[in-house]
């Protein structure tokens, strides 16, 4: 069985999870899974994921307002996220972001909010949990302006941009998209991304991994990512996932895990 397995994006507020989520959390620190961060997208999921994180050694919250989740948005939004984000256990502003693939809402609101969230993580000195979806140009514009801590989750930017974001002291986060038949973009970034840069996320319960692709995702399919990953750089899995589980520690600011062999 694998160990140190950190899954740093998922989404454990999710309504998917309503009807096993106790027994299914409880199950993570025997079956390898050494972290999860779960994050919010707007104001009520943020305080979901807190009071989780809370409640489970293992687990940890990333609060603020998804670019698609606005629809709560008072114009005091930035203070409760400010509050929620000087919970002990909270240790990213995220999930925060661009996406442009639909048009919800304005783009305008869109990069208002991201700018604000941004400007607060550097603030309180925490990193940052980005969206980016068919918005590469203004995403990579505003972290370049900005300069924050972070990773760029479920990373779907070529290459170039990956090596641009790196540039920035940002990491590259990399889920179940990697196996899926027809990944080349996500595939090219896996063998590129430098060592101390990579982090393996769900993004549950949504992009499960192949061979459950269509299914309900959870921390516990992270090994299949893992796998590809490891093949295309040609690492042991195992020795990839203790990387990532140092890199998401150092990242977030969590104390080094240490295993009892």
């Amino acid at each position: 069985m694998y160990k140190n397995i950190f899954d740093t994006h998922a989404h454990y507020d999710d309504e998917a999870f309503q009807d096993d989520l106790e027994g299914l959390l409880s199950a993570f620190p025997d079956s390898g899974i050494s972290g999860v961060v779960s994050c919010g997208v707007n104001e009520e999921s943020s305080r979901a994921n807190v009071q989780l994180a809370e409640k489970y050694d293992f687990m940890y919250a990333a609060v603020g307002y998804h670019g698609l989740n606005t629809e709560d948005l008072t114009d005091n939004y930035l203070d409760a996220i400010k509050t929620l984000a000087q919970k002990e256990k909270v240790v990213a502003i995220g999930e925060i972001g661009l996406d442009y693939h639909y048009e919800k809402e304005s783009r305008e609101l869109q990069l208002k909010i991201f700018y604000e969230q941004i400007k607060l993580a550097n603030e309180l000195n925490l990193p940052v949990i980005v969206h980016d979806r068919e918005a590469h140009e203004d995403t990579l514009n505003i972290l370049k302006e900005f300069k924050p801590k972070g990773v760029v989750h479920c990373f779907s930017g070529s290459v170039e941009m990956a090596k641009e974001i790196v540039k920035l002291g940002m990491y590259i986060g990399l889920g179940g998209a990697v196996t899926f038949k027809n990944a080349v973009k996500p595939v090219e970034v896996a063998k590129y991304v430098p060592s101390d840069k990579l982090l393996l996320e769900t993004d549950c319960p949504y992009m499960s991994p192949v061979p459950f692709r269509g299914k309900r995702c959870t921390s516990l399919l992270i090994p299949y990512t893992a796998q590809k990953i490891a093949e295309v750089r040609s690492v042991d899995v195992q020795d990839l996932l203790d990387m990532t589980d140092r890199n998401a520690r150092s990242l977030f600011n969590i104390p080094q895990h240490t295993t009892v062999e």
